[in-house]
């Protein structure tokens, strides 16, 4: 037996006709059941444990010996601009610094002499490495 379906799709409308088919011949499909996950909502395994934070001050600088220039970002010191005993403006470049495919030109924070410079090119340091200090 056939029958007649009007079917609307996308605004469309279509005239559908389907045949009705006898229970001997039906082949039976059946869907694939679904599978309700819960994720939880703590992780299983505890974060890892921080690593201790570094000091901020080195003993150059607990000695009254200067203020640290520090590193911005983690990457790798591509030139040093300075050495120890030359005078530095604020502001003047004196580390550049690639980090993340970009050279970063570190700049000193105060006028005064570098006493010390703490890493060499293409030493890789972290952020808030002290790179050389100034007095």
């Amino acid at each position: 037996m056939l029958r007649k379906f009007k079917v609307t799709v996308n605004n469309e409308i279509y005239e559908v006709l389907v045949e009705e088919i006898s229970d001997t011949s039906l082949e039976t499909v059946s869907p694939t059941p679904q599978v309700k996950r819960e994720i939880p909502s703590t992780p299983s395994t505890p974060p890892p444990a921080s690593a201790p934070s570094k000091p901020t001050a080195t003993p150059a600088q607990a000695k009254g010996e200067g203020q640290g220039v520090t590193a911005p970002l983690p990457g790798t010191i591509l030139d040093i601009k300075v050495k120890a005993g030359d005078q530095v403006a604020a502001g003047q470049t004196v580390v550049i610094l690639e980090a993340m495919k970009m050279e970063n030109e570190i700049a000193a924070p105060i006028a005064g002499t570098v006493t010390s410079i703490l890493v060499s090119k293409g030493q890789n340091v972290n952020t808030n490495d002290i790179l050389l200090t100034i007095k």
